[in-house]
């Protein structure tokens, strides 16, 4: 029976700058960082939400064993208190959003997408009030 989820796993080409980019933007901590023969990974979490880690991937063979022809994460959303703040404050710290304006979802969620450093995308979500 499924408790939770337990990480998104990313593939990544350069990870001192992916680690990087996650805990300087976003405050994400190093759990722990290794390799095998075949890749490199790191795992990051949010003081917020421990129990949900990121993994980030590089192969450092990608003629062999390549994770990234395994499958595709279309996103990865982050919820933002307030959209306007988190825009203004994401935008002073480098991040060049892909809309001028957030969306609404059917939902009534704020929606804003952007990139990360390996051109993975990325969405801030404001929940709507019900």
């Amino acid at each position: 029976m499924m408790i939770k989820l337990e990480h998104v796993a990313l593939i990544v080409k350069d990870m001192d700058a992916s680690i990087n980019y996650y805990c300087q933007m976003f405050g994400y901590e190093l759990r722990t960082r290794g390799e095998n023969q075949v890749r490199e990974m790191a795992f990051l979490f949010h003081k917020n939400q421990p129990g949900v880690e990121l993994e980030l991937i590089r192969d450092l063979d990608p003629t062999k064993h390549n994770y990234s022809e395994k499958g595709i994460v279309n996103h990865l959303a982050f919820t933002v208190e307030n959209m306007e703040e988190a825009i203004s404050h994401y935008q002073d710290k480098g991040i060049q959003f892909l809309t001028d304006q957030p969306n609404t979802a059917i939902d009534g969620a704020k929606t804003i997408f952007f990139y990360g450093p390996n051109q993975e995308l990325l969405q801030f979500v404001q929940p709507s009030k019900k």
